[in-house]
């Protein structure tokens, strides 16, 4: 992936040109001035440059580069420095057929509704994470993938106006664009486990599918609560933080906001994990419930054959019949075997008693 670096300057909330990332430094000391700088899979050169300029530090480039790093919000002595994630859905003609991913900053995926459940379902959702340098004046993202679009956090700043504000109003448009896909895959998720609900007592569904699927839904559930949950300390934070700078009072509402609806999220996803583990353990209970049921059918028909089998090997019965005491009679038996027990084999094979 090619790197792209973008960026936008404000004046009193109107739009100036000249945005130079080697000379955003040159921009702190404007207190009229809102800079805005967008790295998108920055090279290391690239990043060294910024941390330079704006004289970030060095963890916290670090922790932006890192392979893998949790959701956080750490105020550093000349920045503050977060790292969330965005989630981004996937269009449903990519859900199916592709192997589980591993928990990574970038691709996981929901299982498709319906009663034909799959031996292995993808992810619904792609997880893409995106740094955040603040300090003074100027707003920096960094985000190492591409798939997260960031002009829908752009048309957001447009369409409420908040480069007035200052970066509070920045900051509080890319948080409501990352919570509200943290609402769509919960949604999503949980449109799932309602279809795996309504498969729970369709016998046409192999139980090993069922078990296959509520399993890789736990596994979605446990990725998403891990960038969900820390998302009410992060705004915690921020918030706490707006307070000590004499932040405008007009964003309150609107950060008091952002965290009902991260707490919602996160209480959401609870529900969702307890929700899946009845599913789980419903399925569980339902399998125990069809052996039981098996093991009367074939204790009942055991019962049945066991008396005339009985009676006639008491009595040593053996009456003559068509091929008695001939070589044809022994083929035809044979046959017979063979053709019943292949039947039987297929019966219960269909019924998932084998």
């Amino acid at each position: 992936m090619s790197e792209r670096i973008r960026g936008q300057i404000w004046r009193n909330g109107k739009t100036v040109d000249g945005f130079d990332l080697n000379k955003i430094s040159d921009c702190l000391a404007d207190d009229d001035l809102l800079i805005w700088a967008d790295l998108e899979c920055p090279t290391h050169e690239t990043m060294a440059r910024l941390a330079d300029e704006l004289d970030l530090d060095p963890f916290a480039v670090e922790d932006t580069t890192a392979s893998a790093e949790r959701v956080k919000a750490i105020p550093y002595a000349h920045h503050m420095f977060l790292m969330v994630y965005a989630v981004v859905l996937k269009d449903s003609d990519q859900v199916g057929d592709d192997p589980v991913a591993a928990e990574k900053p970038a691709a996981d995926t929901v299982p498709s509704s319906g009663h034909a459940v799959p031996a292995q379902q993808a992810k619904a959702f792609d997880l893409h994470r995106i740094s955040v340098f603040i300090k003074k004046n100027a707003f920096i993202t960094v985000r190492l993938s591409a798939g997260f679009d960031i002009e829908q956090v752009v048309e957001r700043w447009n369409e409420i106006g908040g480069e007035q504000y200052g970066i509070g109003a920045l900051l509080h448009g890319l948080l409501d664009v990352v919570v509200d896909g943290h609402f769509d895959a919960v949604q999503c998720l949980d449109d799932s486990i309602e279809d795996l609900e309504g498969t729970l007592f369709d016998e046409k569904v192999a139980g090993s599918a069922l078990q296959r699927q509520t399993y890789d839904l736990r596994k979605d559930i446990v990725v998403l609560r891990r960038v969900v949950l820390p998302m009410r300390e992060v705004i915690g934070t921020i918030q706490r933080r707006r307070l000590d700078n004499d932040a405008p009072p007009e964003l309150d509402p609107h950060f008091s906001d952002l965290y009902d609806h991260a707490i919602r999220a996160a209480e959401w996803t609870e529900s969702l994990r307890d929700m899946i583990t009845t599913v789980f353990e419903t399925n569980l209970s339902l399998a125990d419930a069809r052996l039981n049921t098996v093991m009367k059918k074939l204790t009942a028909w055991a019962a049945i054959i066991a008396v005339p089998t009985a009676i006639t090997g008491f009595y040593g019965q053996n009456v003559p019949f068509p091929g008695y005491t001939r070589t044809l009679g022994f083929v035809t038996s044979s046959i017979l075997i063979i053709v019943v027990v292949i039947g039987l084999y297929v019966s219960f094979r269909r019924r998932d008693w084998l």
